[in-house]
Formats: C-alpha cells, sequence, structure tokens
C-alpha cells in the first residue's frame, strides 16, 4: 500500500472542497472582528495588551507564556496566524527545507486578503513536502525538534498536522458564519 496519497487527500480533500472555499470573500472587519472581550487577535505594533507580542513586522500575534487559564478567545486573524506560523511554516522548514520561521519571526498579515495569500502559500509548500515523501521518509522519526512527536514517524506528525489544519480552520469558518449572522448589514 501507498500511504502518501491517503495521507495527502485526508487535508486536500477538505481543503478543496470544504475550507477554502468558505474562506473566500473574507472582509478585513471579520479578519479582525473580536467576539469576546479581551480577544487575542493579530494587531499593529504596540497595540496590543498580552504579554507577548510575536511578529517581525508592522503587526504582532498576542501570546503569553504561560497561557492563561482559561485561554483568551482568539479571532480570525489569530487563528490564521496560528496555522500559518505554528501549523504549517515551521513544520514546513523542519522537514521540507523551508524557509526558518517562528512566532518571533513572521511577518503577519494586516488584511485578510493577504492573511489567505500566506494561508495558501504555505498550505502549498506543505503539501507539496508531504507529496515528495517516499514509504522510508514516511516512516522515518519526527526527531527532537517535534516533541511529543520525536520517537514517531514522520507520517504520525502528518497526521497530526492534518488535524490541526482542518480543526482550526473549520473554527475559522464557524467564527464567519457566527460574524455574518450576528453583525448589522448596512
Amino acid at each position: 500500500m501507498n500511504w502518501n496519497p491517503l495521507l495527502r487527500e485526508q487535508l486536500s480533500w477538505h481543503w478543496t472542497h470544504q475550507l477554502r472555499p468558505r474562506l473566500d470573500g473574507m472582509t478585513d472587519d471579520e479578519y479582525f472582528w473580536e467576539p469576546a472581550p479581551n480577544s487575542w487577535s493579530v494587531r499593529p505594533r504596540g497595540t496590543g495588551t498580552a504579554p507577548v507580542q510575536a511578529g517581525s513586522g508592522e503587526m504582532t500575534i498576542d501570546f503569553a507564556f504561560p497561557e492563561p487559564v482559561p485561554p483568551p478567545f482568539t479571532t480570525i486573524a489569530w487563528r490564521l496566524g496560528h496555522v500559518i506560523v505554528g501549523v504549517l511554516a515551521m513544520r514546513s522548514a523542519s522537514h521540507f527545507g523551508g524557509k526558518p520561521t517562528d512566532y518571533d519571526s513572521f511577518a503577519y498579515a494586516a488584511t485578510a486578503e493577504e492573511a489567505l495569500a500566506q494561508l495558501d502559500e504555505e498550505y502549498e509548500t506543505w503539501l507539496a513536502g508531504v507529496e515528495s515523501l517516499g514509504e522510508d521518509e514516511l516512516a522515518r522519526p519526527c526527531g527532537e525538534a517535534e516533541g511529543r512527536y520525536a520517537d514517531h514517524p514522520l507520517a504520525a506528525l502528518i497526521l497530526h498536522i492534518n488535524r490541526e489544519t482542518i480543526h482550526h480552520l473549520s473554527e475559522v469558518c464557524l467564527l464567519r458564519d457566527l460574524y455574518a449572522h450576528t453583525r448589522k448589514t448596512t
């Protein structure tokens, strides 16, 4: 059995048929909408109140270490930033020779359009990286950089990244629905 197409299809099917089409047309108002007080988001540098404001450009993403209990609600902008950087880009850098990045060095998007372009780019990079793997590479251990997945085969990490991407982008879709049904249009 060739596992690679199955691993790719788990994510690519959801991406093509459910997730990505639902993100088309996102406005900047939706992207930055804070449905709860003190939400974490992506903000212009120097305007956040979170203990950690990470990012290399004009925009930063809110964080805290350790994370508060309960954690703050997160906006679409924050969730997209998390998927783009923490879920996809950092893993592509670790396993597929992508450019090194982390939450501190990433230039976060100032618009929904820019964020979706970043998401598309990181998704394509991740999927191409997974596609390049043979059966032996899928079976190799992930390595120390992957924490709890260090001793697991790379295929297990791919399944985890697929789940994370589907999970968080489904949350973004739900937030778009909530925005559409609770915001007055003029």
